[in-house]
């Protein structure tokens, strides 16, 4: 089984208080970073995590997650080597990892070979947020799928009822849910237009379970989030950490487990 579609079926019955998805830029903010931040995400109890395939135009992501994506590209990062650097992950790594990116990449890299690699590294899923639902459908899903990769479809306030069915219809694991009409980093918390929007989704009986991304940044915005969905998703918050760092894998389990409200004392 899929180790995201795992961890949302055994979080319906174990978990409490919420999913924590992080989000960082692989290469960031050095070149061979990738994995030393991973590791500290595991380490600090993460329980999924989202590594970010930098490109030079990053439409849906704020000027955090745009400047990281320049640095890294600055660092020299490229598809190629962030799977050099993920070829022994596995080794050390329990939780599920999903590439999140822009499908220019991925197509110059070639979509077979793509989904061979992530298999090959183990990659459990992608998030492609401008890659579109039928190209998707007619195109790669059955590439996806013998490769044993979920593909993560992104929701937002404006999206129809109808097409929020369909895209519960073609997922598994679980469907991104963007709290808000704007880009990474630009919002904080919940308001009384997302809890409608909130509630018009549990309305719906959808089969798959949600992540809130967009304006999740510490233990509050992400208890709040998580009353409303299985968990959230943590990026420009996240990526500034690691602009700061002083101590990265310290910073980094700290920052984990201050956000799930785990006790520094608490080995994870």
């Amino acid at each position: 089984m899929n180790r995201i579609t795992k961890l949302f079926q055994d979080a319906k019955n174990e978990q409490e208080g919420g999913l924590l998805n992080v989000y960082f830029t692989a290469g960031f903010p050095e070149l061979n970073d990738t994995t030393r931040v991973l590791q500290a995400l595991q380490d600090g109890g993460v329980d999924l995590v989202e590594i970010g395939m930098p490109y030079s135009d990053p439409v849906a992501d704020g000027e955090t997650i745009q400047q990281s994506n320049d640095r890294a590209l600055e660092n020299g990062m490229s598809v190629k080597i962030l799977f050099e650097q993920l070829k022994d992950m596995r080794e050390t790594i329990s939780v599920p990892v999903l590439l999140m990116g822009y499908i220019n990449p991925v197509l110059q890299f070639g979509i077979e070979n793509f989904c061979a690699k992530c298999a090959e590294v183990g990659v459990d899923g992608l998030i492609l947020p401008d890659m579109p639902m039928d190209v998707f459908l007619d195109e790669y899903k059955s590439i996806f799928d013998a490769h044993g990769l979920l593909n993560i479809f992104l929701i937002t306030p404006q999206t129809s009822e109808q097409r929020i069915k369909l895209i519960d219809e073609v997922s598994e694991g679980f469907i991104y849910t963007v709290s808000s009409a704007s880009v990474t980093g630009s919002k904080s918390g919940v308001d009384s237009n997302m809890e409608s929007y909130f509630a018009r989704l549990d309305a719906m009986n959808l089969r798959n379970q949600r992540l809130i991304g967009f304006g999740i940044k510490d233990h509050e915005t992400f208890k709040q989030a998580s009353s409303h969905a299985a968990g959230a998703i943590i990026g420009s918050a996240f990526i500034r950490v690691l602009q700061q760092t002083t101590d990265l894998e310290q910073d980094v389990k700290s920052f984990v487990r201050e956000v799930k409200n785990y006790p520094e004392t608490i080995a994870i």
